[in-house]
């Protein structure tokens, strides 16, 4: 879930930076140093919005720069498992499909993605469940739910988060709706039998 945090921090604004104006410096300092990294406290930084204050400026000898504390804006990712997340599938393997969660992608393996047999359809870029004939193609919205969940903070991009559509209610947005009509339709059904 994304969350709008408050947070503070030692900002070291660099000597030859130290003539701008400060707000503006601190914001694209905290920028460049959070913005895509992770705390596995705090969660994944999307974005520090905005610097809220700016205390006295501290010279540390042998160092040029000025630090500062500051209280600032950030937009986060907090990811928790068992959660229902929705993505966009990016990518589809042999083994399973990539889904952008936003900042980051998760690994959605064909064993998660239905009890049927899935097949990949290479040449489509697709992974194609063989009774059913549903399908997952790249550029497609997926609702999932997040089951493993492994954050590397040094190394970003080689988090594990993995993610399963076994469960009902979990899916693209055209197996939902499907679900939902044929859900529409027994409703129907049962109504007409009981008149």
């Amino acid at each position: 879930m994304y969350y709008r945090m408050k947070l503070s921090d030692k900002v070291r604004v660099p000597p030859h930076r130290l003539g701008e104006a400060l707000d503006k410096v601190i914001l694209d300092v905290l920028q460049e140093q959070l913005e895509g990294s992770i705390d596995k406290e705090i969660g994944i930084f999307i974005g520090v919005t905005k610097v809220l204050t700016i205390g006295e400026g501290e010279i540390i000898p042998g160092d040029g720069a000025v630090f500062y504390d500051v209280v600032f804006e950030a937009m986060v990712l907090r990811l928790s498992l068992q959660e229902v997340m929705e993505g966009l599938v990016v990518e589809t393997t042999s083994f399973g499909a990539f889904v952008s969660l936003g900042p980051i992608d998760a690994m959605l393996h064909v064993s998660q993605i239905s009890d049927e047999y899935i097949s990949f359809d290479e040449k489509n870029s697709r992974l194609i469940c063989q009774e059913s004939k549903r399908f997952i193609a790249v550029g497609e919205p997926i609702r999932s739910r997040l089951v493993t969940l492994s954050l590397n903070e040094r190394e970003p991009r080689d988090s594990k988060i993995g993610l399963t559509m076994r469960q009902s209610g979990l899916g693209t947005g055209v197996w939902l709706e499907d679900d939902m009509n044929k859900e529409k339709e027994k409703e129907k059904g049962g109504e007409r039998g009981s008149q």
